[in-house]
């Protein structure tokens, strides 16, 4: 059966966080997806998950690898969105457990014209650790008693996640947060992915998802947001990939986009 949404999910030898990944989307009310993992190079042991979560899982896995090079996401990202089977495109990472509604959130909200930006709830150290396959399965990692109950102090980003209905679509609508190609939880039509050529593949860790969503608006495609429809929960862990450089030129990519109104990279799906 054609599948109606293509999840791709990015990984970097983190199997015990992808796992607990691929146990929230079994767990997914609305279940017409296949999932697309976009490997940067990691080791075996992702590989034996993978394999392994194939045969426990109801829906259907793609694993895209290429050999570790440093940071390539733009490129593995890219290679995945060529792999992805449906015409629409939901992108989140290794890191980040869905709640269960969140495909469906994501479904019910496309539309012709733009692409939904979503955010995540970020979890300590402690609680990342301790969340486990029961914790996902019975929703306790969703639920802020249990939150609180491990250590997470309060804010209003609790509101994240324990907010449905009217009052998530009324903090949508007022967030003053502007809505962005997010990668851990953003969603768009593969045509429109297509028409601004993908990810730039010059470009490393720090706003790379950004300057894609800069270029599809530079396209005409609006953002909306579902930062408070469509949950994650984001798994802590250490960033050895960082590099100031990265940064910098991702930086100077991003104003020349900005500058320019670029629409299309010539570093992207077609070279």
């Amino acid at each position: 059966m054609q599948k109606n949404i293509s999840i791709i999910i990015s990984t970097y030898n983190s199997p015990e966080l992808l796992k607990k990944v691929l146990l929230g989307y079994n767990t997914q009310t609305y279940r017409n997806f296949e999932v697309v993992i976009a490997d940067d190079g990691s080791l075996q042991d992702t590989f034996d998950l993978i394999a392994e979560m194939k045969q426990k899982v109801f829906y259907d896995i793609h694993h895209v690898w290429h050999p570790d090079n440093g940071f390539q996401k733009t490129i593995i990202l890219n290679k995945a969105v060529l792999e992805a089977s449906a015409d629409y495109i939901l992108m989140t990472d290794g890191d980040c457990i869905p709640r269960a509604d969140f495909v469906e959130h994501h479904i019910k909200n496309r539309e012709l014209g733009f692409f939904l930006s979503g955010g995540y709830y970020k979890l300590t150290d402690s609680i990342s650790k301790k969340i486990s396959e029961n914790d996902i399965y019975s929703g306790n990692c969703f639920d802020l008693k249990w939150l609180k109950k491990n250590g997470m102090p309060f804010s209003f980003k609790n509101n994240k996640i324990c907010e449905y209905g009217f009052k998530s679509w009324f903090l949508n609508t007022v967030t003053p947060t502007t809505p962005s190609w997010n990668g851990h939880n953003a969603s768009g039509w593969k045509a429109d992915f297509i028409a601004v050529n993908g990810f730039d593949e010059r470009m490393q860790y720090g706003g790379e998802d950004r300057e894609f969503g800069e270029r599809l608006i530079n396209y005409g495609i609006k953002p909306k947001q579902v930062r408070y429809t469509a949950v994650c929960l984001h798994l802590d862990h250490p960033r050895g990939y960082v590099k100031p450089e990265m940064i910098v030129r991702n930086q100077q990519i991003r104003k020349e986009t900005k500058a320019l109104g670029r629409i299309r990279t010539e570093f992207g799906l077609q070279k």
